[in-house]
């Protein structure tokens, strides 16, 4: 059943727990994931719930640098657009409604930053990571 829109800590948490779960069931993703989080995933979903919940909701829930954390890990092009695709996957079979299109059109630009970056620092190796 879908929800009108993203509008509480609640509908954050149906969004990464169904993301999440896609995310730990697809072959591409799946293993990257679980040998960077291992056991940790509850951890890493309450990151996740601030994180969504500060972007969406205005709410300040989560600090630091997203990118970082995924400068080293082994991914490419068809990782982001795998991503990508659960990720607006879980939003259209949720959610409808102006945040869920605020959350589909952040995840894209946060995608293409990520790529971006990555493709700099890998074509740049001499650069320090920031």
């Amino acid at each position: 059943m879908k929800n009108a829109d993203i509008l509480n800590l609640d509908d954050v948490k149906l969004l990464v727990d169904n993301f999440y779960g896609k995310v730990r069931d697809n072959s591409l993703l799946a293993p990257i994931f679980n040998e960077v989080i291992g056991d940790k995933w509850p951890i890493h979903l309450e990151k996740m719930y601030g994180f969504w919940q500060t972007l969406l909701l205005d709410t300040q829930a989560y600090a630091g640098s997203p990118f970082l954390k995924h400068a080293k890990l082994p991914i490419e092009k068809q990782h982001f657009d795998t991503w990508i695709k659960l990720f607006n996957e879980t939003i259209d079979e949720n959610f409808v409604g102006a945040k869920a299109d605020e959350a589909k059109w952040r995840a894209s630009k946060m995608s293409e930053m990520f790529q971006y970056k990555l493709d700099y620092y890998k074509n740049n190796p001499a650069q320090p990571l920031i």
